[in-house]
């Protein structure tokens, strides 16, 4: 039996919109209205206790989207027989796991069985940018916690090494654009980096240049003074990246028009013309900076999401 055209068409459409998970601001109006204010003092209280919370917080979103899509899975804990993302290497410097769990314990009490550990990484970003002086926004909830968890999917995590064209090429997979590419690099307004994801670029950087020319000669030695010698494994050795670390604001953009980006990445979006008009937009006002960062924000939370996911009870393990 043959169907006429618009009816297949119609079928198409229809089989297209239930195969994706329809996330919304409102998911949890009526199985847990208290989900927001939950989420929110447990990071503000976190955050009061340690300043650094914030920048690990949103990271964490930034890493969990990355691989598998927006899923909890680098909540996992690895197992006898799995190692998981959080013990993949550009995992092993995320931290602050505990504060989802907090959030978690207390909307299993408040709200048994319902809140997904995925949505509240994606609140919990929102908050710490928010309370960090940075725009506030509309959270889409729905998702479903993932079970699988490999840190060998952690390779695919862009590098702070990356140039503009594979960092565009890694952004594409995930249906995001060279504008989200600049936008949500505008998150390292916020955080702390180590010796060890620059050192190359202070120390022995080509035959040629001890330093990378692209940095701000000053700002490079500064670096070095800092990071003495290659290989350092000082655990507080580092640089914050940018000047106001703690302040969600565009400052990350200046400094990177100064030469004083820490990453190759960060200072490779200033050295393309695909990228440094946007760079040079953000840097000169704020509140454009602040809009495309929640559109990208709002984009990164929708990818991947899982459909056939389950709501863990606790954020560390799947359910049985």
């Amino acid at each position: 039996m043959e169907f006429p055209t618009i009816v297949v068409l119609l079928l198409l459409t229809l089989s297209t919109t239930l195969s994706k998970a329809e996330l919304d601001a409102n998911y949890y109006d009526k199985t847990c209205p208290q989900i927001e204010d939950i989420i929110s003092e447990t990071v503000q209280s976190a955050s009061k206790q340690d300043p650094k919370v914030p920048a690990r917080i949103l990271r964490m979103f930034f890493h969990d989207c990355f691989i598998r899509g927006c899923d909890a899975s680098i909540l996992l804990d690895s197992t006898d027989t799995n190692k998981a993302e959080k013990d993949g290497p550009p995992n092993l410097s995320v931290h602050s796991f505990y504060v989802i769990d907090d959030a978690k314990a207390k909307l299993e009490k408040a709200c048994p069985h319902t809140v997904s550990c995925a949505d509240i990484i994606a609140i919990a970003a929102r908050d710490v940018v928010t309370l960090s002086g940075g725009p506030s926004w509309e959270v889409l909830k729905g998702r479903k916690d993932g079970r699988i968890s490999k840190a060998s999917d952690t390779i695919n995590l862009p590098a702070p090494t990356l140039n503009v064209t594979q960092l565009i090429q890694s952004f594409a997979k995930r249906g995001l654009s060279v504008k989200d590419l600049v936008a949500l690099s505008g998150g390292h307004t916020l955080g702390f980096s180590h010796c060890s994801s620059f050192q190359s670029r202070i120390h022995n950087f080509s035959l040629l240049n001890d330093i990378d020319p692209t940095l701000n000669t000053n700002f490079a030695l500064g670096l070095k003074n800092k990071c003495p010698k290659p290989n350092t494994t000082d655990p507080n050795a580092g640089q914050f990246l940018d000047s106001t670390a703690s302040v969600f604001d565009n400052d990350y953009f200046i400094q990177i028009l100064g030469g004083k980006g820490l990453f190759s990445s960060d200072q490779s979006l200033v050295d393309d013309s695909r990228t440094r008009w946007i760079v040079e937009a953000f840097a000169k006002d704020q509140s454009v900076f602040f809009k495309e960062f929640v559109d990208s924000m709002l984009k990164l939370g929708n990818v991947r999401v899982l459909e056939n996911g389950e709501v863990r009870l606790n954020c560390k393990v799947v359910n049985n």
